[in-house]
């Protein structure tokens, strides 16, 4: 589940060139960090260090039971995970106390325990982790486990942006946009979306290509519209990819391109954007029978190949939680 996935908002003007999504605390949200991933190859000599007491073996062998996609097994070992992951928490250290709470909260191998979870991502938080700070926010957001707060809720969010948090940099920018918590102040929401964006995070990407083509804070580019679009485009973002066909079939902050309109209005069809369907076909009038050939082996070539993780994406209303 995604950190915040609060309300998302859209304003229509021609077409899709000012779609605008903003989204706002929903859920939580928190992914580990990539140092953490990348510190836990070694687990198969882990064990007796683990056994020894050693925290962080503790809670890279909790992780390849419980969290990690390329080890997990279909019926995890909660009992030996969850073992591992508290004696990790119980010397402090701050990812295993924001997985334990992450575990609380989606009730994996514990019942769901909004209170519990809040209680281990508060301990995470006040080592500064900022995956904890994100779905503290969002338990404040929403009065999950804590009473509801939007002053804290922006706190921990502000707290979790600063400490470099692509995702705590989006909700940032959602909650300066709204005004939850704080004045509302669309420059801040600019530079705080600005930076998610140049993080890779999709979904500040699509914001800032809405707010380039709408003159939302910001004076209207659409080549910087075009920019940011295509970037969440392909990351799998269906609106994105569909603003950027909308941008290419009517040469707007980019040259005129039938071909390429045609190919991101079918991967946003693909992606589950209905709307697109009917551009499809009023694109494919202004095809030669060869683009319409070249495009669809094109189709055919990307439909074949393994599909890769996105950085992020529009974040659904369901979601304000930090998955591993």
């Amino acid at each position: 589940m995604h950190l915040f996935a609060p309300p998302i908002h859209r304003h229509f003007s021609l077409a899709f060139v000012f779609l605008l999504l903003i989204t706002v605390p929903r859920g939580t949200v928190a992914s580990p960090s990539a140092h953490q991933r990348d510190s836990i190859p070694d687990v198969p000599g882990l064990q007796p260090i683990a056994d020894s007491g050693d925290s962080i073996a503790q809670f890279k062998l909790a992780y390849s039971l419980l969290f990690d996609p390329h080890t997990q097994h279909p019926n995890p070992d909660y009992a030996a995970g969850l073992r591992l992951l508290r004696s990790s928490a119980s010397q402090h250290f701050a990812p295993a106390q924001f997985f334990l709470g992450y575990a609380y909260e989606h009730g994996q191998g514990v019942p769901v325990d909004y209170a519990q979870a809040a209680e281990n991502y508060r301990a995470s938080a006040l080592q500064g982790y900022a995956a904890a700070e994100n779905n503290l926010c969002a338990l404040y957001y929403h009065g999950f486990g804590v009473p509801k707060d939007l002053t804290l809720a922006f706190e921990y969010c502000r707290s979790a942006a600063l400490h470099d948090s692509p995702v705590g940099q989006y909700h940032l920018g959602s909650f300066y946009y709204f005004g939850y918590g704080t004045a509302p102040d669309v420059a801040k929401a600019v530079e705080w979306y600005r930076a998610s964006a140049e993080h890779g995070f999709a979904a500040a990407q699509l914001n800032l290509a809405n707010f380039y083509s709408g003159g939302t804070g910001v004076p209207i580019d659409f080549t910087e519209a075009a920019h940011w679009a295509k970037l969440a485009a392909e990351q799998g973002v269906s609106q994105a990819a569909s603003k950027y066909a909308y941008l290419c079939e009517n040469g707007i902050g980019v040259p005129r391109d039938y071909v390429a309109a045609y190919l991101w209005y079918s991967r946003a069809v693909a992606e589950g954007d209905k709307f697109a369907a009917a551009r499809v076909k009023a694109v494919a009038h202004h095809l030669s029978r060869s683009e319409r050939d070249q495009a669809k082996s094109m189709l055919a070539t990307e439909a074949t190949r393994p599909q890769q993780p996105s950085s992020g994406g529009a974040i659904s209303d369901q979601s304000l939680t930090a998955s591993p």
